[in-house]
């Protein structure tokens, strides 16, 4: 296909063409995300594996034999599955075929009988997942390619040079390295079998598991009707290999050091840009999310110092007129209201957007290409976890666009988080140490799916019937599911993150911006919020919190602490 596009032949492949591709292996066919949002058709909900290309019917079956009717013939060795009827009950079943008669042939269809153990109603569906035919024909067509190209060895060459009377020289070269060896014993007069270029290749060529394979071989050096015994090609051989393995571990060693020192000189480098914002001395910034004007009321009660508020999150939306005068009326408590962006934002979806970034709060955004231009353009831009900053010269980079603060990333350990942090001494970091982050966002609503429903028109279930959705996996873990107002899904972690007992640690880092996520109903907001700030209160006055104990309690002991001790 891609030959004839190379040609300009831009048709449609056939249904033949496209069958094999069906029978290695499919879950049906897609065009993804290519050309937009695909909704029920981006995947399939009724086959988590391979199906293959159906074929024809179950036509009867006795004590040793399944007769069916096929509009493709099986052959032994083929892989088939056995589906109910559409729109009736039962297990699917298959097996690989393995003594097939063909009884017959009438209207296009093969009629076949094929030894099987176990019964399969008539009826039911004939299934091909595994073509014998076509998988040989793809093997061959693999076996078939060059070998460097097959196995990925590198391919080396060798010029050999020689006279008799003289020992064999033969100069072995790969990627700008040479090797020179030569033999024991003295070329002499072929009396009858002299040295070719099938027999030199034959055994200068076995390189059996080594990384090398033989691509060219020039003996125009080499005098004509010589002889050599096999034992000094092949010791010949063996040495060549030898130093040729030292040679390229001597480079890879080089080219390892030449880049370690590349990173060593870039770590070492002050990535300091402009200098971050900052608290006072003494002062620490709690940062409560939430989606709610309850809960951003609550958390500001509580003694959170900045509101992060995610209009996006749910459906309904609440009127940015509302949320302004939020603003306001924290505002006049001395209390930030800033808004958070959602993390993914189609060109289709910007005017919904954009009549919020006119209300000219502060934004919290995980969204990197909304983050750089909006501060670019002079707004008030703190970078979410989502942007996943993991090291200092990626912190200067956001600082450098204007970027007031950084979140980091929540699979960062307390050691690494210091690492990040240390070229400013925690300035301008905040660090997520309570709620549920954003496993993924799922274009596909799983609610809308569930209730076999069009997703964008059907808000009445995710507003009304069903403002709370679920998901639990086989090991019974359940991941709350935020139904956006893109109608996204974003998977929430299946426990809150509780890093209390990290505090003191971030503390001494420098660290002084501490984020509280509530993106979930019934998070005690107020109590979760108070216990925090009691703790950095504790830190900020020079001593040790015991506040752990009191807030996992809040919990029900049910969190985890992320990656705050392990990496992912």
């Amino acid at each position: 296909w891609l030959d004839r596009l190379s040609s300009g032949d831009a048709g449609a492949p056939s249904f033949e063409e496209v069958r094999p591709l069906v029978q290695i292996y499919s879950r049906g066919f897609t065009a993804g995300m290519l050309v937009g949002r695909a909704g029920r058709d981006y995947i399939t909900r009724s086959q988590p594996d391979n199906r293959g290309h159906e074929i024809g019917v179950v036509t009867g079956c006795d004590e040793r034999e399944l007769f069916v009717e096929v509009s493709h013939p099986i052959v032994e060795r083929d892989g088939l599955g056995f589906e109910p009827p559409v729109g009736t009950k039962g297990q699917s079943t298959g097996f690989a075929a393995h003594r097939v008669r063909t009884l017959g042939e009438r209207h296009g269809l093969v009629r076949q009988a094929i030894w099987c153990r176990d019964r399969v109603p008539t009826g039911w569906r004939v299934v091909r997942n595994a073509e014998a035919q076509l998988l040989a024909r793809a093997r061959q067509s693999f076996e078939s390619l060059d070998p460097s190209s097959r196995t990925r060895k590198v391919p080396v060459g060798v010029r050999l040079f020689g006279a008799a009377g003289n020992p064999l020289k033969a100069v072995w070269t790969w990627d700008g390295e040479e090797v020179v060896v030569r033999s024991q014993a003295s070329l002499s007069p072929a009396a009858r079998q002299p040295l070719s270029e099938a027999k030199l290749r034959e055994q200068l060529g076995r390189l059996g598991e080594t990384p090398f394979v033989l691509a060219q071989l020039d003996m125009a050096g080499l005098a004509k009707d010589l002889f050599l015994p096999v034992s000094e090609l092949n010791r010949l051989r063996v040495q060549a290999v030898e130093e040729l393995l030292v040679r390229r571990d001597w480079s890879r060693a080089a080219a390892a050091a030449q880049r370690d020192q590349v990173i060593r000189v870039a770590a070492a480098s002050s990535p300091a840009s402009a200098p971050p914002a900052s608290t006072a001395d003494g002062l620490f910034r709690l940062t409560a999310q939430v989606y709610t004007a309850d809960d951003a009321r609550a958390a500001a009660s509580a003694g959170a110092t900045e509101i992060v508020f995610d209009p996006f999150l749910r459906h309904p939306v609440p009127p940015v007129a509302r949320i302004t005068s939020l603003a306001g009326e924290l505002r006049d408590r001395g209390i930030v209201l800033r808004l958070r962006t959602p993390t993914i934002v189609r060109p289709e979806e910007r005017r919904s957007l954009d009549k919020w970034l006119a209300a000219g709060l502060p934004i919290l955004s995980g969204h990197l290409g909304l983050a750089a231009s909006l501060s670019a353009a002079g707004r008030d831009v703190v970078a979410d976890y989502a942007i996943n900053c993991f090291n200092p010269l990626a912190a200067a980079e956001l600082f450098g666009r204007g970027i007031r603060r950084v979140v980091a990333s929540v699979e960062l350990t307390v050691g690494e988080l210091a690492g990040l942090t240390a070229p400013w001494h925690g300035a301008g970091f905040d660090v997520l140490v309570f709620g549920r982050p954003e496993g993924m966002t799922i274009e596909h609503c799983v609610l809308s799916a569930a209730f076999d429903r069009v997703a964008t028109t059907c808000r009445d279930l995710c507003v009304k019937r069903h403002p709370v959705v679920e998901l639990t996996d086989p090991s019974g873990y359940t991941f709350p599911v935020a139904t956006d107002s893109a109608c996204r899904n974003r998977l929430l972690h299946s426990r809150p993150i509780e890093a209390s007992e990290f505090l003191p640690a971030l503390w001494g880092h420098g660290i002084r911006g501490y984020h509280l996520l509530f993106n979930v109903p019934g998070d005690p907001v107020g109590a979760l919020v108070a216990s925090y700030a009691r703790a950095l209160g504790v830190l900020a006055g020079g001593h040790l919190p015991d506040e752990s104990a009191a807030t996992r309690a809040l919990v029900n002991q049910r969190f985890t602490r992320g990656h705050f001790q392990r990496a992912v």
